[in-house]
């Protein structure tokens, strides 16, 4: 039944798509679509406004507006399909044999040095450093072998251009994962990573982010992560100037 009643209204002007207001909406009303925080319906939204101190941006406040009634007993069903969905083993959720062969989880072997001298002036043979695939976040299950006992680099996609030493520098010694935290599915990367850290006992955690606003996003999810694994942990954090100059480094402890 439609009635006129509170209910969040999200502007997407303001919404930079960080996707910290889908952990305290207790209802599960809201979730990250397109880079945005969205409604997935009005019926799953009380209009209590729990989730509004969360948002960074101030993109949620309460309006009054004509909406579907609110109703618990959906809510009540929405929130057991995702928490059956979470408790899926996480081989459930790795790629399928006989799917997209770029899925498939392989070790490579990089030269110990990406870049290696080939005797002429002022030049080299670029070397790949990367030692396994996939790489993308969305692909690589949480019990991949390559993440027992690693050293994680998560990388915000634009950064890998923009660093000239990506491979020389960071990526030696370190399995990567790889995302967008604009336009990927937020609530998805806090799930997965915090399944990596509570299932692998990495040994460090490096997040290289741009310095664009929603490049910021990637040091928000991880630390979220990190509070929902149950770990205690902390991870250094690294912003890339959109010309590849390092400007800034700190340690995160969530």
């Amino acid at each position: 039944m439609i009635a006129k009643r509170e209910i969040v209204r999200i502007d997407e002007e303001l919404c930079d798509g960080c996707g910290l207001c889908v952990p305290n909406c207790a209802e599960g009303a809201i979730r990250v679509v397109d880079g945005k925080a969205r409604i997935v319906a009005d019926k799953y939204c009380d209009g209590l406004g729990a989730c509004l101190g969360h948002c960074p941006k101030g993109a949620l406040t309460i309006e009054v507006r004509e909406a579907d009634e609110f109703d618990e007993q959906a809510v009540e069903q929405l929130l057991a399909a995702e928490k059956a969905k979470q408790a899926e083993p996480a081989a459930a959720h790795a790629p399928r044999p006989g799917g997209c062969p770029s899925a498939r989880l392989m070790s490579l072997s990089p030269c110990d040095q990406a870049n290696v001298p080939t005797g002429r002036t002022g030049a080299t043979d670029a070397v790949s450093a990367l030692s396994h695939w996939p790489i993308q976040i969305r692909l690589v299950p949480a019990d991949a072998p390559f993440l027992k006992g690693a050293n994680l680099l998560l990388t915000a996609d634009c950064v890998a251009v923009s660093l000239p030493d990506y491979h020389s520098t960071w990526l030696p010694g370190r399995k990567v994962l790889m995302g967008c935290p604009k336009f990927d599915d937020a609530e998805m990367y806090i799930e997965r990573l915090a399944a990596v850290f509570r299932e692998n006992e990495l040994r460090s955690v490096t997040v290289l982010e741009m310095e664009v606003p929603c490049c910021a996003n990637m040091g928000r999810i991880t630390a979220e992560a990190v509070r929902r694994s149950g770990r205690k942990m902390s991870f250094q954090r690294v912003i890339v100037a959109r010309e590849g100059r390092v400007l800034a480094r700190e340690t995160v402890t969530p």
